[in-house]
């Protein structure tokens, strides 16, 4: 019972350990948030999510060894006697792990919303998973309870992984996908929309980046010259400490265009590599990135014209005292520019510049008037509503769409483009990363189902009968254990 006891527990670290496994790759998709939270919280930058990565294989391997040497054992016919300071370090894991979960509940709750959104794209796939691990598991259980005396536990046991096994089986009820669905069933691809200037192919201050389709945050200086710039504060993309180090730590509207237009916005992209895909810019792309100043509204407007792209921007900070004439001023500029409106997207300017796509950063209402954009984290829409929405013709753009998996689900709901960092990986897909029709889905899910099935009888019968096999050799090992036993004390 002890042995059984720390297996169950070890079971149980493996299990958890490898859902925050799980967890650590989804939330990938969004670390870039947390990279920025860090910095400014703590003057920091560093690429988080490698440290993340790296403590969490550290833990799912540790774990692994261990439960692979457990499940040995037990087919073998061993105690486990595991060491003490196995014993540490497993109940140090599950501390960990409980923390992370913890930290994540706390400071990241939308993540939650994340993940529900991944079992669209990884159900089919875990529900396998999950019946292969679980059936390879009945060996050991076989052989557990064939060398059990305790009924009542032989029992319990069996009701729990009988209870387990249908649970998984019938799983397939409850998963729903926008990925299954007939080849001819799937909506055109989205359209990709340059989050910061794709920042994984550029730096974050979008003047490199005109070639996509440009989606950015606007603010005005001090003197009333709006410019692209995702922060607020200009301490993590710009030399502002160097140049100004008394106002570093202002608001960037504290700044007029001139000094503005002294800062160094390139040359961190560089410096801190805050994504891989810094290291293969080309000599000349790393010459141009160095020079990289903050591009104003009018010099993006101008690229845009040129390049007949699309610019979509946020205005900030909206709580500020001179916000209206910020929205004023920034209209001015944009009609003075000559863009056809079309190609400019923007919330609340409809009544000054009805031109303007006007773009919801919320979902609509009832009555609401036709060729409606909507612009949302992509958490806050469902896949029945994103379809719904392509029904009634109302464009729906998601942000930040980063990881492929994330993308294909978009895709198969019907969303009309993405916001991403990541354009030149999601530009080379040319279909989602599955597609399944419901027939073949059905198929497959029946098949597993009965194999393991098949798998799961066949090593009861078997270990059955290696242990009707062991008996005799055991008992005559007892019988010549009492024989010198008893000689030793004549």
């Amino acid at each position: 019972q002890y042995d059984c006891s720390w297996f169950l527990f070890l079971f149980c670290v493996f299990l958890f350990t490898l859902v925050w496994l799980y967890f650590a790759v989804i939330i990938l998709n969004d670390f870039h948030n947390f990279n920025e939270f860090i910095f400014r919280e703590r003057k920091l930058w560093l690429d988080w999510s490698l440290v993340l990565l790296i403590a969490t294989a550290v833990l799912i391997s540790y774990s692994s060894v261990l439960l692979v040497l457990a499940l040995f054992l037990q087919l073998c016919g061993q105690p486990l006697k595991l060491h003490w300071v196995h014993k540490v370090l497993l109940i140090l894991t599950a501390l960990v792990v409980a923390a992370a979960f913890t930290g994540l509940g706390i400071k990241w709750a939308e993540e939650w919303k994340s993940a529900r959104i991944s079992l669209q794209a990884t159900g089919p796939f875990l529900h396998i998973g999950a019946v292969g691990g679980m059936t390879l598991l009945a060996w050991p259980l076989a052989s557990f309870i064939y060398r059990t005396h305790s009924t009542g536990l032989k029992v319990f046991v069996l009701l729990v992984f009988w209870a387990v096994m249908i649970a998984l089986y019938l799983a397939p009820l409850g998963i729903t996908s926008p990925c299954i669905m007939e080849q001819n069933q799937l909506p055109p691809k989205p359209a990709l929309v340059g989050h910061r200037g794709a920042p994984m192919v550029s730096d974050q201050h979008p003047g490199s980046a005109y070639n996509i389709w440009l989606s950015s945050v606007l603010l005005c200086s001090a003197d009333g010259v709006p410019f692209l710039m995702h922060d607020e504060e200009l301490t993590r993309t710009t030399n502002v400490q160097a140049v100004f180090p008394e106002r570093a730590a202002l608001n960037s509207t504290a700044f007029n265009w001139t000094e503005l237009q002294q800062l160094d916005a390139g040359s961190w992209f560089l410096e801190r590599r805050p994504f891989p895909t810094v290291q293969s810019l080309s000599p000349s792309d790393r010459k141009e990135a160095a020079e990289q100043r903050i591009p104003s509204l009018e010099q993006a407007l101008e690229a845009a014209k040129q390049s007949n792209i699309s610019i979509m921007f946020d205005l900030r900070p909206e709580n500020h005292s001179d916000y209206q004439n910020f929205v004023n001023v920034t209209l001015g500029v944009i009609l003075q520019s000559g863009i056809p409106l079309r190609q400019v997207s923007r919330e609340d300017v409809k009544q000054q510049a009805p031109g303007v796509q006007h773009v919801y950063g919320r979902k609509r209402l009832e009555n609401e008037e036709p060729g409606l954009h909507v612009n949302l984290p992509y958490q806050d829409m469902s896949s029945e509503e994103i379809r719904q929405y392509r029904q009634d013709n109302i464009s729906v753009n998601l942000y930040v769409v980063n990881q492929p998996w994330l993308f294909s689900v978009l895709w198969c709901s019907g969303v009309s483009s993405v916001t991403t960092n990541a354009c030149q990986v999601l530009k080379e897909m040319k279909h989602p990363i599955w597609l399944l029709p419901s027939s073949t889905y059905f198929m497959i899910w029946i098949v597993v189902d009965c194999v393991s099935f098949l798998i799961i009888i066949w090593a009861f019968v078997l270990m059955k009968k290696c242990s009707h096999r062991r008996r005799p050799a055991e008992s005559e090992t007892d019988v010549l254990l009492t024989k010198i036993n008893s000689l030793m004390q004549e």
